[in-house]
């Protein structure tokens, strides 16, 4: 399936199984993905699944087991928190708005967040913000072994960030190695998901009308491409009493990406219109869910939306826009929904001195 965005004729191409996803299921309430999975987009059911019950610590996506430990809800609250304190800290900062934020976007998005909320952690953590890691979990894992096997987190005082200075003084190889997992955990997914988010709405709707809202733009692409797309919940009893389809040893997959496209529930659904949240409430609308169920909000909402306002702020200011030549944009079939390689250049009117 490929989707064109006039008037500047982009077209993003998805994956096979994305795109399939999209043509066969798009205004279905629930159907068969796999032998042993349901996939569910219709917004009421998927309502009543996400309310059922509490995820479990596997089916959360950040705060899964660490080699096999279990991250207590306690100790991802106090990560969340400190992160959080990092991330406000670094808004409240003055800014040099002469960055350049031209190229290969969501990367040069991402590198500015890392260096403006971790820029002074010692170098050994600020390589687990590297997206290459994405590629496959053993190079993560291999790049923390080594990381931790350094005896002594550096000099004192070294550890810029609070999600750093949390884990300065593990002591073991075991601690050192399950502090970085859990910094790896905690602050890559925050710049991963903001810079992806931008990159897909400077992709979607860029030129912006220049009184649309940096909130309605970000929305709106959250609505099209959200980076979180599916909700996974395993087989569970309580699901085959709220659908028959459902069957006791199936597991669900929540789908947004469908319920976002829901023709019953949108006007106009594949059409980015921004203007449509000057009357939407995104922690109310039907079949919204880029941050997940109203019965358990994804921890770091209120750092992914201040700190992609920020960077679309400075991008827009700067007279950036998407490259005239660039007519197509992929979108893999990876964890994070969203555009690879949108290259951003200098505006016309920038490029003439105004």
């Amino acid at each position: 399936m490929s989707i064109a965005s006039p008037p500047t004729a982009r077209t993003t191409q998805f994956a096979p199984r994305l795109d399939a996803l999209l043509r066969e299921h798009t205004g279905k309430d629930a159907f068969r993905l796999e032998p042993d999975t349901m996939g569910v987009a219709g917004h009421e059911l998927a309502d009543r699944i996400l309310a059922a019950r509490r995820a479990t610590e596997t089916e959360r996506p950040t705060f899964k087991p660490l080699h096999g430990r279990s991250i207590e809800r306690n100790e991802a609250a106090a990560v969340m928190r400190v992160i959080g304190k990092d991330v406000r800290e670094a808004l409240e900062r003055p800014l040099v708005r002469s960055v350049d934020l031209a190229g290969s976007w969501p990367l040069t998005g991402h590198l500015f967040l890392r260096d403006l909320i971790l820029g002074n952690d010692p170098r050994r953590l600020r390589i687990l913000m590297s997206r290459n890691l994405e590629l496959t979990p053993k190079l993560t894992w291999s790049v923390i072994a080594a990381g931790a096997a350094i005896p002594r987190w550096g000099r004192s005082g070294e550890a810029g960030s609070g999600i750093a200075r949390l884990f300065a003084e593990a002591g073991s190889y075991h601690d050192r190695r399950y502090a970085m997992g859990i910094y790896r955990r905690a602050a890559a997914p925050v710049c991963f998901t903001v810079s992806t988010l931008v990159a897909n709405a400077l992709w979607l709707g860029s030129p912006f009308d220049e009184g649309t809202p940096n909130r309605n733009v970000l929305h709106e692409a959250a609505r099209l491409l959200p980076p979180s797309w599916n909700i996974l919940r395993y087989a569970s009893p309580e699901y085959r009493a709220l659908d028959a389809r459902i069957g006791d040893l199936d597991d669900v997959l929540v789908l947004p990406l469908l319920s976002h496209r829901d023709p019953a529930l949108w006007e106009d659904p594949d059409a980015f219109r921004p203007e449509r949240w000057d009357h939407l409430d995104p922690d109310t609308a039907p079949g919204y869910l880029p941050f997940g169920h109203s019965s358990e909000r994804c921890w770091g909402r209120h750092m992914v939306m201040p700190l992609a306002e920020l960077l679309l702020d400075l991008v827009r200011g700067a007279g950036l826009e998407v490259d005239p030549a660039q007519r197509r944009a992929k979108v893999p079939l990876v964890g994070l929904l969203g555009v690879e390689d949108v290259r951003l250049v200098k505006g016309a009117a920038v490029r003439r001195g105004r």
